[in-house]
């Protein structure tokens, strides 16, 4: 209790900005993820800012711009581990021409910019890398979010569950339209709430070379999809009454009803499609009436269910077969003959309950990171738990509504392309999904160490222990401390980390180097997160220069096209932290087609591991990098012992 202030402490790490990599030629390099090391929340009101971007309602500071200076000193530490000896002279050479030169001039208009926004880089990030990619959004962008597991007995069951999991979402939602969610700190800091403000009512409308954002906070009804079919449900009755859990039921059963036919012809799988592709389609959709008006209605929803046919949770051998499954379905559902086509995937939030007990949920990146999806996961799961159902019942629901397409034989064939397309990713797309129960954060905590630095020091290990080269390693820092603040990368390979995997794959090394490297590999990551968190890492600043030369007509420095940038930016390994306090679990597909991701949710005895790779690349396999890493991390904890003196 701090001055009668209840102050509640969350530790969140997560999710996937996944959108920028294929773009990384055109502007950037990276794409984000979302990472608060330490956050507090505290129960008080505040008036948090709406879905207009450049608002800054909580008077929070603006996005520094790094000294040019500091930034380029960083960039060349962190791209040493990469380069050979004559390549890092020549980087170096290139490094000083920009800081005298280009650089300075650079420099000047992107302060300049600062000065005219509240966030400088809010804008250029959200369509770099979001509304700008034209990769789909499945696998490359959208993460998936595993529930733990259900037994549903009957189709009763999977409805009740449907119901209280809507019922949870609306609550949520009067939580934040209210105000009334925590305000969340880090340390003295408080930290940019509006997101939590853009995930309900949310969806992405597909466009030509950029997409557009669509908000609408104070929509009433959603959208369900069973069968590839597309209803609408209003959640309040025309007494502008709350429906209840059964009311809600016995709406979702009319629904099950009314689609009990697969609908070959369904045109949710179009939204799994390139973003030109469906861009091209939704425009053929919307010459006709009845489908602008559907299209509307789903895009104006609070949120979609799918009522997903059964996956084959029933078939699976054990827990970590199951979570395969169940991070496959949430990303992807599985390809055209599973639940793919039983989807939006343009909306923010589509929560997803199976018949056989398979739940959770996909959402869609741009409007906001992780931590909103992940605070709201382990709300509805306790809502479910402690059976809340809601005590209101409207006198008059209104019944549901078949949403109606008309489409063309030019959308028929585009929706047979968008099968094709979208089993082919699946196809390509591995996952090994898994629980490390040898030891959790307690025993990390134990030795001193921060867990979030301790893993990802484990995840360069297994990597240098697979491949024998430094993998350039993608984690990100939330900066939300500043208005409009998003991420910021954290390069967790350093020269230190590289030292780290060599001490400890060096038979010669003693038990002592092997601890005094780990320590010091772990510090290194701690410090950069430190600055990252603060706005003062590299790669936001080096995006906001070379956007600011693109937007004047300057010809880029050849430090862009150098292989140091090159190389550091191809990050092989993509990480998030998710730290649920349920059992539960995010997924999501590599960033580049020779690396992994690697999402992990620690838990005080064990950590949930979310492994994917292409299997089209050669040089990865999931099982391998599985092996590496749960090997890398009893060989930590072996040193750690060994290092540990002993009570007498």
């Amino acid at each position: 209790m701090l001055d009668g202030v209840k102050v509640q402490k969350t530790w969140y790490r997560d999710s996937k900005e996944n959108n920028m990599l294929r773009s990384i030629n055109k502007v950037s390099g990276f794409k984000g993820l979302f990472l608060e090391p330490y956050v507090t929340s505290m129960q008080v009101s505040c008036n948090y800012a709406s879905a207009k971007s450049n608002v800054n309602v909580q008077n929070l500071p603006r996005l520094p711009v790094p000294k040019l200076k500091d930034t380029l000193a960083k960039y060349l530490l962190t791209v040493r581990p990469f380069l050979n000896d004559d390549e890092y002279a020549k980087t170096t050479t290139l490094v000083k021409d920009f800081e005298q030169g280009l650089g300075k001039k650079l420099q000047g208009l992107l302060e300049k910019r600062a000065e005219q926004h509240v966030n400088w880089l809010e804008d250029w990030w959200l369509n770099t890398a979001y509304l700008e990619y034209r990769d789909p959004v499945v696998v490359y962008s959208s993460p998936g979010l595993m529930f733990p597991c259900r037994k549903f007995n009957n189709q009763n069951d999977q409805l009740q569950y449907a119901a209280k999991t809507l019922l949870a979402a609306l609550e949520y939602k009067s939580l934040i339209d209210n105000d009334k969610i925590p305000l969340e700190m880090m340390g003295k800091s408080p930290l940019d709430m509006g997101q939590y403000k853009k995930v309900f009512g949310t969806c992405r409308i597909p466009w030509e070379k950029r997409d557009k954002l669509s908000f609408n906070s104070h929509s009433r009804h959603v959208t369900v999809i069973h069968n590839n079919h597309i209803f609408r449900i209003d959640l309040w009755g025309e007494d502008n009454v709350v429906l209840s859990e059964e009311q809600i039921v016995k709406q979702l059963k009319k629904i099950v009803e009314l689609s009990s036919t697969p609908n070959n012809e369904g045109i949710g799988i179009l939204t799994s499609e390139n973003r030109d592709n469906w861009a091209k389609a939704y425009q053929l959709l919307s010459k006709d009436n009845t489908n602008r008006e559907s299209l509307a209605d789903v895009e104006t929803s609070i949120v979609v269910l799918c009522l997903d046919a059964a996956a084959g949770l029933s078939k699976c051998a054990d827990d970590d077969a199951r979570r395969t499954l169940c991070g496959g379905q949430t990303i992807h559902g599985g390809g055209s003959k599973s639940n793919g086509g039983n989807r939006w995937f343009d909306k923010t939030i589509q929560f997803i309950v199976g018949a056989d007990g398979l739940t959770g949920l996909t959402y869609e990146h741009s409007p906001a990171e992780g931590q909103p999806i992940a605070v709201l996961t382990d709300f509805i799961i306790k809502f479910i738990e402690q059976n809340k159902g809601g005590a209101s019942a409207s006198s008059s629901p209104k019944p549901p509504v078949a949403l109606k397409f008309n489409v063309t034989t030019e959308v028929s064939n585009m929706i047979k392309d968008a099968k094709n397309n979208l089993d082919k990713l699946v196809g390509n797309l591995e996952l090994n999904c898994f629980q490390y129960n040898k030891y959790g954060k307690n025993f990390i905590k134990s030795q001193k160490l921060s867990p979030d630095s301790y893993l990802q020091m484990a995840m360069q290990y297994a990597f240098y222990r697979l491949h024998k080269v430094p993998g350039a390693h993608y984690e990100s820092a939330a900066t939300r401390m500043y208005a409009g603040g998003r991420t910021e990368t954290i390069r967790s390979c350093s020269i230190e980390s590289v030292n780290f995997a060599k001490t400890m794959l060096n038979a010669q090394s003693s038990p002592k180097e092997k601890n005094a490297a780990l320590k010091s590999a772990i510090n290194s990551h701690k410090n950069y997160t430190v600055q990252a968190l603060q706005g003062l890492g590299v790669d936001r600043h080096l995006l906001g220069l070379k956007l600011t030369a693109l937007e004047n007509g300057i010809d880029l420095h050849k430090l862009y096209s150098d292989v140091s940038y090159t190389r550091s930016t191809h990050m092989r390994i993509s990480t998030s932290q998710v730290a649920l306090k349920s059992d539960g679990l995010m997924s999501y597909g590599p960033l580049v087609p020779d690396g992994y991701a690697t999402c992990y949710n620690p838990r005080d005895n064990d950590v949930n591991f979310a492994t994917s790779a292409f299997v089209a690349h050669p040089d990865t396999a999931c099982s391998k990098y599985r092996n590496a890493l749960e090997q890398s991390l009893q060989d930590m904890h072996d040193v750690l012992l060994q290092n540990t003196p002993s009570k007498l």
